[in-house]
C-alpha cells in the first residue's frame, strides 16, 4: 500500500512560486525542494518537467476572466460603463501577470530558445480580440456607431499596455504616477466621441 502523500501539489506550486518569482527561470529544482520540504525526485514524479511545475508556478491560465464577462454584457447596460469595467480589470489582472512574464521573458523572447513562449496564449493579441468582438457585437445592435472595431481593440490595448507598462514594469523616473481609474475614464472620455451613436 503507498503511503499517503504529505505534502500536496499545492503546496509544491507554493514554493515554486515563491522561488521563481525570487529567483526567475534559473532557480534551480534542488532549491524550490527545499523550499517545499521535499526531495527532487518527488518533484519530478508530480510535475514531469521543470517547464511543466513552472507553468503551473506561475500560473498563467487565470488571466483574462473578464473576457467572458465583457461578451455576456452585449446588448445590456451602458456600453462605456461595460468598457471602463473591462478595461479596469485589465489592470487588474496585469498587475498580477506582469511579474509573472517577466519571469517567463527572463529566459528569452525568441521561442525557439524559450519553449515556455509555447506554452504561452498571447494575452495581449487575446484581449484586442475580447474586446473587437464585444465592438462589434455592440455595433451590430447600434449601441456604438460603425467603426473599426480591429483598429479601435487595438487602441484601447495599446494605450493599456503603455500605462502598465509606465506605472507598473518601469521605476518612476521624473513622472507622477496616474491613478488607474482616472486614467481608464480619461481614456474614455478621448474615446467614447468617436465610438458613441
Amino acid at each position: 500500500m503507498a503511503r499517503p502523500r504529505s505534502i500536496t501539489d499545492e503546496q509544491i506550486v507554493e514554493a515554486a512560486h515563491e522561488v521563481f518569482l525570487e529567483q526567475g527561470f534559473s532557480a534551480t529544482t534542488a532549491a524550490i525542494a527545499r523550499r517545499a520540504g521535499v526531495s527532487e525526485g518527488t518533484l519530478f514524479n508530480r510535475f514531469p518537467t521543470k517547464e511543466d511545475l513552472f507553468m503551473a508556478a506561475i500560473g498563467l491560465s487565470n488571466y483574462g476572466r473578464w473576457r467572458p464577462q465583457l461578451l455576456e454584457q452585449v446588448g445590456q447596460g451602458e456600453v462605456r460603463r461595460n468598457l471602463e469595467r473591462a478595461m479596469m480589470s485589465v489592470l487588474d489582472e496585469a498587475e498580477v501577470l506582469m511579474p509573472k512574464l517577466m519571469v517567463m521573458f527572463s529566459r528569452g523572447h525568441d521561442p525557439g530558445h524559450n519553449p515556455l513562449l509555447q506554452r504561452l496564449d498571447d494575452p495581449i493579441r487575446s484581449d484586442a480580440d475580447a474586446l473587437d468582438t464585444y465592438l462589434q457585437a455592440e455595433a451590430q445592435r447600434g449601441r456604438v456607431r460603425p467603426l473599426d472595431a480591429s483598429v479601435t481593440a487595438l487602441a484601447m490595448m495599446g494605450a493599456l499596455t503603455h500605462y502598465i507598462h509606465r506605472e507598473r514594469m518601469l521605476p518612476p523616473m521624473g513622472h507622477d504616477s496616474v491613478e488607474r481609474g482616472r486614467f481608464v475614464r480619461g481614456l474614455l472620455d478621448v474615446m467614447w466621441p468617436g465610438m458613441a451613436p
